[in-house]
């Protein structure tokens, strides 16, 4: 199929779908059949520039606006999340590959993220200790810290952007997401529901891409904290060179488990469980076993 052909999904910043300073572009397939069925633009440096830009210009006046505003318009992003989360599944389905079962409970789970930075007021009420010294008292606040990035991983293209962004924006920060190339729409289609639920352009910003986008915005000095989903190595080059440039870091690695199965186990029921989280959607779930202890009886 010929690029003439196929959709394009492109970067969204400052309120708008823009294609970006760079010709890279990579390809994005229908699992189920190999078929190439859209072009994702690969950010530049410039690019990551110009949605920190407009990240920036955004947390100046959104950082002052009212939690009443903010938890409206997080109502109304959730009311219109869980009315189209059957779209937002089918986007997930059609560029992941898991079964529509799972991209709903992925959706799900997001959203649950969601309702609960729809309590963000409460959350973020600061404490104070009276006399804690001689005509010494102690108060502490909350306060967002600026321009925040979110590198997210393929597996979970909805739920995981969705463990950061709600509590980011509810609290005063403005974001820039990079979702995996390998998904990018679900991404793209959040952000076009944020505008819809009423959320000022350049509170919520997409930059698509591959590693010459992460660098970037590992780097931008506009970035005052990073969140990382992904692999084990790839967390540690996030860390390492976020930290490295002054910035706050999440980075969460590889997650695969072990399963513990006692002697008293029924073992047909342990068995279709190791099959199922082993290899249910591909293995590709953080929570997959990998490995299965069997734990024997002790014998004299």
């Amino acid at each position: 199929m010929s690029a003439t052909e196929v959709r394009r999904v492109a970067h969204w910043i400052d309120g708008k779908h823009v294609e970006g300073s760079s010709d890279r572009r990579g390809e994005v397939f229908d699992p189920s059949t190999g078929q190439v069925t859209g072009l994702v633009t690969f950010a530049s440096a410039r690019d990551v520039d110009d949605a920190v830009d407009a990240a920036s210009a955004a947390f100046n006046t959104w950082q002052w606006s009212s939690l009443a505003e903010r938890t409206r318009i997080m109502f109304r992003f959730r009311e219109l999340l869980d009315h189209r989360a059957e779209e937002l599944a089918a986007i997930i389905t059609a560029e992941h590959g898991k079964v529509s079962g799972d991209a709903l409970g992925e959706v799900a789970r997001g959203l649950d993220v969601v309702e609960f930075a729809c309590g963000m007021p409460q959350v973020l009420k600061g404490d104070s200790s009276h006399d804690v010294s001689t005509r010494v008292d102690v108060a502490s606040m909350r306060q967002p810290l600026g321009v925040v990035a979110i590198i997210s991983p393929f597996n979970f293209p909805a739920m995981v952007p969705c463990w950061f962004f709600p509590i980011a924006i509810a609290v005063g920060n403005t974001v820039i997401l990079k979702p995996s190339e390998k998904d990018p729409s679900a991404a793209s289609w959040l952000a076009e529901l944020w505008a819809e639920a009423g959320l000022p352009a350049g509170v919520f910003n997409v930059v698509q891409g591959d590693k010459v986008a992460v660098d970037a915005l590992l780097e931008h000095p506009g970035i005052s904290a990073v969140s990382f989903v992904g692999s084990t190595p790839v967390a540690r080059h996030v860390y390492e060179t976020a930290t490295r440039h002054g910035k706050r870091v999440q980075a969460l690695g590889g997650a695969k488990n072990h399963m513990i199965v006692l002697p008293d186990a029924d073992l047909d029921l342990a068995a279709d469980a190791a099959v199922n989280a082993g290899f249910g959607s591909a293995g590709e779930r953080c929570m997959a076993i990998s490995a299965v202890v069997a734990v024997g009886r002790t014998t004299s």
